[in-house]
């Protein structure tokens, strides 16, 4: 039976402080957690009931362990996700400075193993069938993995949705004109493009919201989600609907996974044929959701959470 959703992407063990507001230096306990975007959207994606999978690499180390049981834990096939011998398993620490400063510190040296994800390793035929397949900008930055997620998109041929999470993380490239060529590449073999506005720009050059949307249709995709910040989400088709929705009314504790959480809602809304609007408001609910809790893997919310959450127009 063909997946509903494959992500393809990041993973690691996400350390949080369990102490909100304090500088790292002076932080004394942290939570452990899954993590990574693609991981994280997966997960998202289970919890709404849909059949998920993940493609990805990790150390052969104890912290690769924990992820595998995570995964199996959240209900996510771990099939596709393989051990890198000598590479350690990627930790991120972030900070929490509510509302709005979340600092994020990546230790993926001397090289994160979900980059070593190789073509030759993919299986094709999976990939193909997923009714979504999901992958990340991330996936973009080095090789093997820049190959393997360009193989994998072309293979795909856009059969069902294919999404490309823009996905930006400046630490992880040169600058943006070394991405852009790559982004464009993985624009023309994709559906779905999803994106901030910093995100928006790289791939395109255009910042403004509606034109980085167009610019986005006019690089080969047939939808544009362009997420706004505190003026909510833009998403736009090719058969030229859109819908513009505003954030959820929300006590903002890490925002870090309210991205993550909104991809694997777009996800479910997409299978279930929902419309723009309507996909827009759940999305936008599942994330602000995440947003009001500590964590991101073990935060993704449950259908009657989000259908709570955007009936009260806020997260209570």
């Amino acid at each position: 039976m063909a997946y509903d959703l494959i992500t393809m992407g990041r993973i690691g063990v996400d350390l949080y402080p369990l102490q909100t507001g304090v500088p790292l230096p002076q932080v004394t306990s942290f939570g452990k957690f899954l993590g990574g975007s693609a991981s994280n959207v997966a997960v998202a994606a289970a919890r709404l009931g849909r059949r998920t999978a993940l493609i990805t690499r990790t150390g052969d180390d104890p912290f690769g362990a924990y992820l595998h049981e995570a995964l199996k834990d959240f209900g996510v096939d771990d099939r596709w996700v393989t051990p890198v011998p000598g590479l350690p398993t990627p930790v991120t620490f972030c900070e929490i400075f509510p509302p709005d400063d979340f600092p994020l510190y990546f230790y993926r040296q001397p090289k994160a193993p979900d980059l070593e994800i190789d073509a030759h390793e993919l299986d094709l035929d999976a990939i193909r069938e997923a009714r979504v397949f999901w992958i990340t900008g991330t996936g973009l930055s080095e090789e093997p993995s820049r190959t393997a997620t360009l193989a994998a998109l072309a293979h795909r041929a856009k059969s069902g949705t294919t999404v490309f999470d823009l996905d930006w993380r400046p630490m992880f490239w040169t600058d943006p004109e070394a991405a852009r060529p790559f982004y464009e590449e993985a624009l023309r073999h994709t559906t779905v493009a999803v994106g901030n506005l910093d995100e928006v720009e790289v791939a395109t050059g255009v910042r403004e919201p509606h034109a980085a949307a167009r610019a986005l249709l006019d690089a080969g995709v047939e939808l544009a989600v362009v997420k706004q910040g505190p003026k909510g989400v833009l998403a736009v088709n090719s058969a030229g609907e859109s819908a513009e929705v505003p954030p959820l009314p929300v006590n903002v504790l890490n925002g870090l996974g309210a991205g993550d959480a909104f991809g694997g809602c777009l996800v479910h809304g997409l299978l279930a044929g929902w419309d723009l609007e309507k996909t827009m408001r759940h999305a936008n609910a599942a994330g602000a959701i995440v947003a009001s809790r500590l964590e991101c893997s073990s935060a993704m919310p449950t259908p009657a959470e989000i259908e709570a959450a955007v009936t009260a127009g806020a997260v209570q």
